[in-house]
């Protein structure tokens, strides 16, 4: 997923993920959140129906739009700008963000069992499960580049 991500320059890794992931993210979960509305109330009561999806996609909206923010207006810049002294608290609190993101993707996962189709499930509840697991596998690759790849260089350079 990530083989064109040029891991080695920080600077370069933070534009990276904000135009890879967060401009992904930002068109991924309205329309997720939207699509799974409609097929909650479209099939109410129906066996495998994933209530309570939208629900949490519409939280993770708002949830990740904050922590993006943050990242874009406060840590980021201060990467490319070669890092400081404290710069391990913001990311201390951008990790707990991602932990929080990981309890709701097993959320997801639960609601939608995995996410597994029903039998005959239609066009839309197709399109809805296609997307999770997108966005499942985008949120993955994001929190790791950002976890294993980018933070560490700035939490040794300031213990």
């Amino acid at each position: 997923m990530a083989e064109d991500a040029p891991i080695h320059d920080a600077a370069e890794l933070t534009r990276y993920i904000e135009t890879r992931y967060h401009a992904r993210h930002r068109e991924q979960l309205p329309e997720l959140a939207e699509l799974s509305a409609k097929v909650e109330m479209v099939h109410a009561g129906a066996e495998g129906v994933p209530a309570g999806l939208a629900e949490v996609l519409s939280r993770l909206i708002g949830e990740m739009e904050v922590h993006m923010k943050k990242e874009e207006l406060i840590l980021f810049p201060a990467i490319r700008a070669g890092g400081h002294p404290g710069l391990e608290h913001p990311i201390t609190a951008m990790r707990a963000d991602h932990d929080n993101h990981e309890t709701d993707v097993e959320r997801i996962r639960a609601i939608t069992g995995g996410p597994t189709l029903p039998e005959g499930a239609c066009r839309s509840w197709t399109r809805l499960y296609a997307g999770v697991e997108e966005f499942i596998a985008d949120l993955t690759e994001h929190i790791r580049l950002e976890n294993e790849v980018l933070f560490p260089q700035f939490e040794q350079a300031t213990v």
